[in-house]
């Protein structure tokens, strides 16, 4: 009988190659239209520094937000998309890692993963076909909430936690609802890192446990929301290239060399770019509004 974790390992590296394949026979879809620009530095090096510290725990959706909002790098309605197609890979790279090294009860891990995947799937469907404004708006919110979380943790008001690694019901169907929510809101970019560890926590978890449940449900989420984003147009390809290009060697270097870093005053930063950033995408929603828009 095949062990639990080589069973997980083996569906990680085939969604991996399924999300590539499929991605691939889209660029060259792009490419037959004269469509595809090769990745800047800049994207390449966004890629490398936000996944970089996403392995280490800061988060890669809002830092990436940030930038491609202050540098106009990408149209804010296909921010989400971008997001999702171009950490896709390096977050199964973290999923890897964290799966083989951190303990976790395999049922509550599968279990979560799959309803984070389900919430991904509705969530993206909804989010590829929302309107530029709304997307706006949703995005602003969902980075006052992270730039909140970041606050959070610095400020060390996260709940402690317990020991144990895995949940029984009622906890676990608890912990399906509420990462079925986080799986749906991290297609807008509020990112699953603070949320996730924070749901732990509640349930009674030791905080280690969020780190393969987290990085394995983003692993799952990602590409499957990303084939809806993929599908529809709805992402803008060389800055996804970038991000996967930079954030693959990010994730190695930190994640098997590195491992640890004191992150408190980079985690303030972000907190007051991610807020300025939330500020600006609001204030944008407004200004795109047409004269008789609620």
């Amino acid at each position: 009988m095949l062990d639990a974790k080589l069973v997980l390992f083996l569906a990680l590296g085939l969604v991996a190659l399924g999300f590539l394949a499929y991605w691939i026979r889209n660029v060259r879809s792009q490419r037959k239209a004269a469509l595809v620009v090769a990745p800047t530095p800049l994207q390449i090096g966004i890629g490398f520094v936000t996944n970089f510290f996403d392995t280490l725990g800061i988060g890669s959706f809002a830092p990436t937000t940030s930038i491609f909002k202050l540098r106009r790098i990408v149209p804010d309605e296909k921010i989400p998309g971008t997001l999702n197609v171009g950490h896709g890979l390096p977050v199964i790279a973290q999923a890897f890692i964290f799966i083989a090294f951190v303990e976790v009860e395999i049922p509550t891990l599968v279990s979560m993963i799959g309803a984070a995947v389900l919430g991904a799937w509705i969530g993206a469907g909804v989010v590829a076909g929302m309107p530029r404004r709304k997307v706006q708006i949703g995005m602003g919110c969902a980075l006052l909430a992270a730039a909140t979380f970041f606050a959070m943790t610095n400020l060390g008001l996260f709940p402690a936690g317990g020991n144990t690694l895995g949940l029984a019901s009622p906890l676990l169907w608890i912990g399906i609802a509420g990462i079925f929510l986080l799986g749906a809101l991290n297609t807008l970019g509020i990112g699953l890192y603070a949320p996730c560890m924070i749901l732990v926590a509640l349930l009674g978890m030791s905080p280690r446990a969020a780190f393969p449940i987290m990085m394995g449900a983003c692993a799952f989420l990602m590409p499957v929301a990303s084939v809806r984003f993929i599908r529809t147009g709805s992402y803008s390809l060389a800055p996804a290239i970038g991000l996967t290009i930079g954030g693959l060697p990010a994730v190695l270097i930190a994640g098997l060399i590195v491992k640890s870093l004191p992150l408190t005053a980079l985690r303030w930063l972000v907190v007051a770019v991610v807020a300025y950033t939330a500020v600006a995408m609001l204030r944008s929603a407004r200004v795109d509004r047409q004269p008789g828009q609620s």
